[in-house]
């Protein structure tokens, strides 16, 4: 079940801390539209993607002792050289964000309240992300925070962005008996938990914050100056 909330962009605090949040950057995926290559790595502007939400998450978790990690499937020592954790599916055979969202929460269950998951190929997410999301899971007591945003300037109609969650680590259990079961959709699981909407549709959101490259021309389409996107 989904409950939507409007966002006015400047959240009050939350009640939620920055150090009770493990943010998590998901790279684990086949990168199969790219033909198959290490999608965290593909440059923009000269640094890697997964590099960029690293950069991002930072911004918002104020450096924060281990709050910080990457899930990626290879290239381990190349991430690991960022300074995060590197963690690697439990679930083989790149099985999608679902596996990410699991090794995430095994990984920081026992040391966080919350994690936050961002995709790596998503490099202008909001750097207000985590506040509204956390405003939003503590003023609806609900167990995930999901954000949803416009296709575009000409497409307003709202969309679920599933990979941009704040969730309670206590769902650790929910999601290992969902993968027992066979499960692999992770909409179908985050609306079975009880979740609400955050809408990043302001006028002061970019209208690119969620766009994410999935294919090389994606990412060339990125290619522009992010100046005016800090």
């Amino acid at each position: 079940m989904s409950r939507s909330l409007a966002s006015s962009g400047v959240p009050p605090p939350s009640a939620i801390r920055a150090d009770q949040v493990c943010a998590v950057v998901l790279a684990g995926g086949e990168g199969r539209r790219m033909g198959g290559v290490d999608k965290g790595l593909q440059l923009l502007d000269g640094k890697p993607l997964a590099r960029h939400a690293l950069q991002r998450l930072q911004q918002q978790t104020l450096g924060a002792p281990r709050t910080l990690a990457i899930n990626a499937n290879r290239n381990h020592a190349l991430y690991a050289s960022w300074g995060v954790p590197v963690w690697t599916d439990a679930v083989g055979g790149f099985a999608g964000p679902l596996a990410g969202f699991h090794t995430a929460l095994a990984q920081c269950a026992a040391t966080h309240d919350y994690l936050l998951t961002v995709p790596c190929d998503s490099p202008l997410f909001p750097l207000d992300l985590l506040a509204r999301l956390a405003h939003a899971l503590a003023a609806g007591n609900a167990r995930i925070a999901m954000a949803s945003a416009p296709d575009g300037p000409q497409d307003p109609a709202l969309r679920r962005q599933p990979v941009f969650c704040l969730l309670r680590t206590s769902l650790l259990p929910s999601m290992e008996q969902y993968l027992q079961d066979g499960g692999r959709k992770i909409d179908a699981w985050t609306q079975a938990q009880g979740q609400v909407e955050v809408a990043f549709d302001q006028p002061q959101d970019d209208a690119r914050a969620f766009f994410n490259a999935n294919t090389l021309a994606e990412l060339q389409a990125l290619h522009k100056p992010l100046t005016a996107h800090p």
